[in-house]
């Protein structure tokens, strides 16, 4: 009888543990605001990726392509560090501009010297600006608190490129 018993302790045991995961999932599923966010913060990081990958190519100013490597660099890392979320809540990662961006894609392989400089840092302050409000509203709204510690990060890292695109901007 003891052996009996054991036996069954250890199948509900073992039956917690696998439950207990699912349990804990579920109760952290995003919400639809959360999804919303992270699919516009997705196509964010394409579109400053693709434009800034242009610039890198088409501008002279040492200033202007440092900074367009920068966004590069670091949007592809934003973007990496919000896989796992976009994996783990069923979404699709864009991999193209959206069609503002495209218009403006085609706008930006027009321009050449001063006239690309400003027009790209024009298009970095205002999205990086829209971006910095779209990660601010998602930090004080996500109940995930994982997500949230994710969403804080790429906050300052979206506000850092606001002021470096506002200061190169003026400078031009």
């Amino acid at each position: 009888m003891k052996i009996f018993h054991k036996l069954v302790c250890y199948t509900l045991l073992a039956g917690a543990t696998t439950l207990l995961p699912a349990i804990a999932h579920a109760a952290a599923a995003p919400s639809d605001a959360d999804k919303e966010f992270l699919a516009k913060a997705a196509q964010s990081d394409v579109n400053e990726y693709k434009l800034s990958q242009l610039a890198v190519q088409k501008t002279s100013n040492p200033d202007v392509k440092a900074f367009a490597e920068k966004m590069v660099d670091e949007h592809m890392k934003m973007t990496l560090s919000m896989k796992p979320f976009v994996m783990a809540w069923g979404l699709t990662a864009p991999v193209d501009l959206d069609e503002d961006h495209k218009t403006e894609y085609m706008k930006l392989n027009g321009l050449s010297g001063a006239a690309f400089d400003k027009e790209y840092m024009d298009v970095m302050v205002t999205d990086h600006t829209k971006g910095l409000d779209l990660f601010t509203d998602e930090a004080k709204d996500t109940k995930d608190a994982k997500f949230k510690a994710a969403v804080v990060k790429g906050k300052t890292i979206v506000a850092a490129h606001k002021n470096m695109a506002y200061d190169l901007q003026k400078k031009l």
